[in-house]
């Protein structure tokens, strides 16, 4: 299915069709489950919130949503993004609180980057922190950062998503890296 072929499909499945919504649910669930599976590869072996459950939560949590009407495949990724980014966050927060504080969850901020590898493990909730104080300066920066890290998207999709140019995402992306670095190291 093409691009123009899954905006279409997205349009019909979110009036009601379910022969769209039929043709849609393979790719649709295939795309987050291979979201899930890239966050929680940098988890810890025994995490207890795997791939296939987190694909299933997003999936439920975005079938729910009512006046859905996502634009295109990188639109709908962007809203997966920021569906399983929540997800993940809740996980944490609640396996923190049920031990107390002791059930560290680290991750890695961004395992294809440089600094983020010397960064080391950050927890969810905290980056999920560092990001909303981030918007507070640049929601665009932030935004960037979203769509990036949990929603996979390229450098050509995220500018798409967010109406800007690509070199305008890459310097936002440079941006935000090094002060999430800053904020998470200290």
């Amino acid at each position: 299915m093409d691009a123009d072929e899954f905006a279409a499909a997205l349009k019909h499945a979110a009036q009601g069709d379910a022969l769209a919504a039929d043709r849609l649910f393979p790719l649709v669930y295939e795309a987050l489950r291979q979201q899930a599976a890239r966050y929680l590869r940098a988890e810890r072996v025994a995490h207890t919130l795997q791939p296939t459950a987190l694909a299933h939560e997003a999936y439920l949590r975005l079938a729910g949503q009512p006046d859905s009407a996502w634009q295109d495949r990188a639109h709908f990724l962007a809203v997966a993004a920021r569906a399983m980014r929540r997800i993940l966050v809740d996980h944490a927060r609640r396996k923190r609180a049920g031990k107390r504080g002791s059930g560290e969850t680290p991750v890695e901020l961004d395992t294809g980057v440089e600094l983020a590898a010397r960064a080391g493990p950050v927890e969810f909730d905290d980056l999920d922190r560092a990001l909303v104080d981030l918007a507070r300066l640049s929601e665009r920066q932030a935004r960037v950062v979203e769509l990036r890290y949990f929603g996979g998207l390229s450098i050509e999709e995220t500018g798409e998503v967010l109406g800007v140019s690509p070199m305008t995402v890459k310097r936002d992306w440079a941006t935000a890296r090094a002060w999430l670095y800053r904020e998470l190291s200290s």
